[in-house]
């Protein structure tokens, strides 16, 4: 909540803060305080009324440290006497006696202030929970604040009595001093965390330590290496190996300066997601304590530490312990440290140890929840790199630093003669498990940078696949309308042509000659069921022939019909009774007896264009009508001499959607000199329809005016 609140308002200022703990126990005992340590006093009252000022501004933010700013009050009279009363440490003002008993006054004055101060900090919802009673009442003389007995941590502050049942304590609420403390101890902590870009670790008691990117908080942070420090989830105990100088150190000293961060209430100098137990009880043995005063040697003042360790390590214990079982012999010493890591691990601390001795790496290689680690050194640099190898022992490299320090390589290579065959074998395996490492480490980075271009590439199936779905759907759509567009000009139509059957029953009544009704009555019957056929043959198409068969199977390549969905082709061969077909960009799979082969549509309509052919040969011509040859070509003229303007568009309006269809780029407009109307009516629409590019009237040879010429998009 500090951290927050320093974020949105800036800190407080603790200037001018005097511990004055000592001089109010003397004042409260009857003592006499000396003017210089009134104005102690004073200066501690001034300072605490600027934090409940400060307070104030936070726009009424209610968190945790609430009530300890309520719990301050300021007592802006008492601090103004006492500046103005007391003038310096050895000068008091002439009016300070004639004012003491207004002094007394204001004193009892305050007390109700306090009290009502403690009302505001009762009635709070942090407290709501934590009270028997919403009250404040007296126990020896001090007004204190009912409060159950399993919350009485929750409440800062002395225990001044207890009810009969022990079921509720009765607590002074924190005197200014310890509250303005206590704050300032806070934001400091608050202050810290942002100067070291620290964050908070996610809290346990289980024993779980999980750092990420930590940082050693005493090194300079331009020069301090991140490191990743684990205990307590796969393993209890860590043996860290490597050469002097190493880092090993600074590892464990890491790892325990983190701890106690931690249970301090301190952010750690780590990433966000670290994890961190808070531990009972830390135990470190680290530096030489080697002490001339107790004629200790290095070995027996480690010693007399581990001792203590042993006697008092348990399951909520971390122990650090550096270079164990060194300073004296390395058999004994190897002995020694493997034996005290075994009882730790028995006795159920978490362990971080580090040593050079090859039998302990061996040990944590064989041992159930016992780990290696190594911190990485360079040779070729003598330095170290300061980061922790969880997982693999460390080599001491000390032939390696020798020789690059100068030792003759004579010496170098006896000393490698000397070293017992088990042992270069075991350093072998050593920097052959580091090799390894390495080659496992490029590995899973490769393997990493792998699984993220799979992630992003089935991601981009997805997205894929949404837009594939997405414009079927559109496509489907864009059908259902070209479906509900047909049957409008079928309606249209239809209208139209009872229209005219209306129109001819007039005329028979008053025609003298009923030969020519009755071609006129021919004619409109043609025209309209041209009309008509036309308008609803992409419908009939697929309705006409419900006990169609194929005619063979299905090959893929094959351009077929799909009834609902319109040309596809076959892009796999039918399976249990369905067949996937792609459409545009549409692939779906669809039942087989959807399917009509595009040849045998073809065959269809022939037969259809014939008999529309023979009807013609059998029922004469109308200038205004156009059909579908057998050969599969469509005219490319259409003639409008004689019809409305009505008539004249509407037919035109026909003849321009077949052309489209069939893919005729151009056609001729037939509609005569006269008197221009029709022309000019045929202008308008042509100017207007977005389908068409442009046209223009004939040229000589052409029909001139009489004819318009058009190009279509």
């Amino acid at each position: 909540d500090a951290h927050m609140l320093l974020a949105k308002y800036g800190g407080p200022s603790f200037g001018g803060l005097v511990n004055v703990n000592n001089k109010m126990y003397i004042a409260s005992t009857g003592g006499v305080l000396s003017m210089g340590e009134l104005l102690s006093v004073g200066s501690t009252l001034r300072a605490i009324r600027g934090l409940s000022d400060w307070y104030s501004s936070c726009e009424g933010v209610d968190t945790s440290l609430s009530s300890y700013f309520y719990s301050m009050t300021p007592q802006k009279y008492l601090e103004e006497r006492i500046f103005t009363s007391i003038l310096s440490e050895d000068r008091m003002a002439d009016n300070a006696s004639s004012e003491l008993k207004d002094i007394r006054r204001k004193l009892r004055q305050q007390e109700m202030k306090i009290r009502d101060q403690l009302d505001r900090i009762i009635h709070s919802s942090h407290y709501s929970t934590i009270l028997q009673d919403a009250i404040v009442t007296m126990r020896n003389g001090r007004y204190v604040v009912p409060v159950k007995r399993e919350h009485k941590a929750d409440v800062a502050g002395i225990v001044q009595d207890t009810s009969d049942s022990g079921a509720t304590v009765f607590i002074e609420p924190m005197s200014g001093s310890l509250l303005w403390s206590y704050l300032d101890l806070v934001f400091a902590k608050a202050q810290m965390a942002y100067s070291m870009k620290a964050a908070a670790p996610h809290l346990n008691d289980t024993g779980i330590i999980d750092l990420k990117n930590a940082r050693h908080p005493l090194i300079d942070p331009r020069k301090v290496v991140q490191t990743d420090i684990r205990l307590g989830e796969e393993f209890d105990t860590l043996v860290i190996t490597g050469p002097n100088t190493g880092g090993k150190t600074v590892s464990i000293k890491t790892l325990g300066l983190m701890s106690l961060m931690a249970a301090s209430g301190l952010m750690l100098p780590a990433n966000d997601q670290s994890k961190m137990c808070i531990f009972e009880k830390v135990f470190a043995d680290i530096g030489d304590e080697q002490s001339i005063e107790q004629s200790l040697s290095t070995f027996s003042s480690h010693m007399t530490n581990i001792v203590d360790i042993l006697e008092q390590a348990d399951e909520h214990s971390l122990v650090l312990i550096d270079e164990l079982g060194a300073g004296t012999d390395p058999v004994e010493g190897a002995a020694l440290a493997m034996a005290i890591i075994e009882r730790l691990h028995l006795q159920g601390a978490k362990l971080a140890a580090t040593t050079h001795y090859a039998e302990l790496k061996a040990y944590a290689l064989q041992t159930p929840r016992v780990a290696n680690a190594a911190c990485e050194f360079d040779v070729n640099t003598l330095s170290p790199t300061y980061r922790l190898i969880i997982g693999a022992p460390g080599r001491s490299n000390a032939f390696a630093i020798s020789e690059r320090l100068g030792l003759s390589a004579d010496v170098v290579e006896r000393a490698r003669e000397l070293v017992s065959e088990e042992n270069a074998r075991f350093e072998e395996v050593v920097e052959t498990l580091e090799q390894s490492r390495a080659a496992l480490e490029t590995e899973r980075e490769e393997a990493a940078a792998q699984t993220r271009e799979a992630r992003e590439a089935r991601e981009e199936a997805e997205k894929v696949k949404s837009s594939v779905e997405a414009m079927r759907d559109a496509e489907l759509e864009k059908a259902r309308a070209e479906a509900e567009k047909i049957l409008d000009k079928a309606r249209r139509e239809a209208a139209f042509f009872m229209d005219d059957l209306e129109k001819l029953k007039k005329e028979r009544k008053r025609a003298a000659d009923l030969s020519q009704v009755s071609a006129d009555a021919k004619r409109t019957i043609r025209k309209h069921e041209d009309a008509l056929y036309d308008i609803t043959r992409p419908i009939a198409a697929e309705e006409e022939d419900d006990d169609y068969e194929l005619p063979r199977d299905l090959v893929v390549g094959d351009s077929v019909l799909v009834k609902d969905l319109g040309p596809a082709m076959v892009s796999e061969l039918p399976k249990n009774g369905k067949v996937e077909v792609t459409a545009g960009l549409i692939k779906t799979r669809v039942d087989i007896g959807r399917i009509r082969l595009d040849d045998q549509k073809r065959a269809q309509k022939a037969q259809n264009a014939e008999r529309k052919q023979e009807r013609r040969r059998t029922g004469g011509s109308h200038s205004g009508t156009f059909q579908t040859k057998a050969s599969g070509r469509v005219e490319t003229s259409v003639d409008l001499r004689g019809m409305t303007q009505e008539e004249a568009i509407m037919t035109l309006d026909r003849f321009l959607d077949l052309q489209l269809r069939y893919g005729v780029d151009s056609f001729t407009v037939i509609h005569g000199k006269g008197t221009g109307a029709l022309r000019k009516a045929v202008k308008r629409y042509l100017d207007n329809n977005k389908r068409v590019k442009s046209h223009r009237l004939g040229a000589y040879g052409e029909g001139e005016d009489g004819v318009t010429i058009v190009n279509l998009k």
